[in-house]
Order: C-alpha cells, then sequence, then structure tokens
C-alpha cells in the first residue's frame, strides 16, 4: 500500500473541500438560486400586491440573491488555482511521483492512474479558464472570447462532476476488496 505524505494528505483534504465547495456553489446557481426562475418568482409574488416590474428588473433583484454566494465561488477558484499550483510542486516529491510510475502497475492501476491525469489537466483548466475569466477585462480580451472560454469551463465542469462521485465510490470498493486500509491511509498516513 503507498504512504502518503502529510503534506499530499493535507493538500488532498484541502482540495475535495475546495472542489466540493466550488460544486455546491454551482448546484446553488442551477437550482434554489437560479436566476430566471426566481425572477420569475418575484415578479409574479410582486404582482400580487400590487407592484409590477419589469422582466430586467426582476433579474436584477434575483442576481442580488446569489451574488454573495458566487463571491464564494470566485474565492474557492482562487483557492483551486493554489491548490493546482501546490499539486505541480508536490509531483517533485517522492508521495507526489507514486501516482505515476505506470511501469510497476496492472492494467486497472494504470487506468486509474490515466484518471487521475485526466482530473489534474481538468483542475488545471478550470482555474486557468475561471481566472481568466474574472480577469476578462484586465487582459484586454473581449467579452465574446471570455464568453467562449466560459463555455469551456463550463463543459469541463462535467469531468469533475463525473469524477467525484466515481473517485469516492472507487476508493471505498478499493478498500472493501484488496486494498484494505487505502482510505485511512489518506486520512491518517497509517
Amino acid at each position: 500500500m503507498k504512504k502518503w505524505s502529510g503534506s499530499f494528505r493535507i493538500w488532498h483534504w484541502v482540495n475535495a473541500v475546495v472542489v466540493m465547495g466550488l460544486l455546491g456553489t454551482i448546484f446553488l446557481r442551477e437550482t434554489f438560486l437560479n436566476v430566471r426562475e426566481n425572477a420569475q418568482t418575484i415578479a409574479d409574488q410582486l404582482i400580487k400586491i400590487g407592484v409590477t416590474i419589469s422582466n430586467e428588473q426582476a433579474k436584477i433583484v434575483a442576481k442580488s440573491l446569489f451574488a454573495p454566494m458566487w463571491d464564494w465561488h470566485i474565492y474557492l477558484g482562487y483557492a483551486l488555482a493554489f491548490l493546482v499550483v501546490y499539486r505541480i510542486a508536490l509531483f517533485f516529491t517522492q508521495s507526489g511521483k507514486q501516482s505515476f510510475q505506470f511501469k510497476e502497475l496492472d492494467l486497472h492501476h494504470k487506468l486509474v492512474s490515466v484518471g487521475y491525469v485526466v482530473i489534474y489537466v481538468a483542475l488545471f483548466f478550470m482555474a486557468l479558464s475561471g481566472l481568466i475569466i474574472h480577469f476578462y477585462q484586465e487582459l484586454v480580451l473581449l467579452k465574446e472570447t471570455a464568453h467562449d472560454i466560459k463555455e469551456l469551463h463550463e463543459a469541463v465542469y462535467n469531468i469533475i462532476l463525473i469524477f467525484v462521485p466515481l473517485h469516492v465510490a472507487g476508493v471505498v470498493v478499493a478498500d472493501i476488496r484488496d486494498e484494505k486500509g487505502i482510505i485511512s491511509n489518506m486520512i491518517n498516513g497509517n
């Protein structure tokens, strides 16, 4: 069984919290804090008390409801960017390299390692594209270019959305089957 260094384990769990926070903000934005649905609800409720507002005005109010939550998405995005850079630095340690020693692995574990490479590339892209989207004006990019990058950002998000439950399920199955202690090793190093 692999032994993970303390710095790698800390990175892993902080990264997990950050990624779950980012996914949570997207979940809220797409469900409870959905602008279109909330704008319609706001307009409908105001009509009941005799106040009429335009769709654009209702959208402004609806956006103000999720703005503080969306700030958290941005802060967590900064944290993800830092964690990606930190993970690149960890790659140069023995603990960080052990995920990529393909020669010693069977086919299953080679595929798992390829999956980790894919998620690392996806996280790198998400952090970089998120920063570009946020700072597109400072980078002197056209709004249309930022929008195109946002479309790619949202498409790559699906990789992370698929990876998270697969990773959790895979680790639990591995711990139950043939890699006993894999979970506790990532928690306490023993």
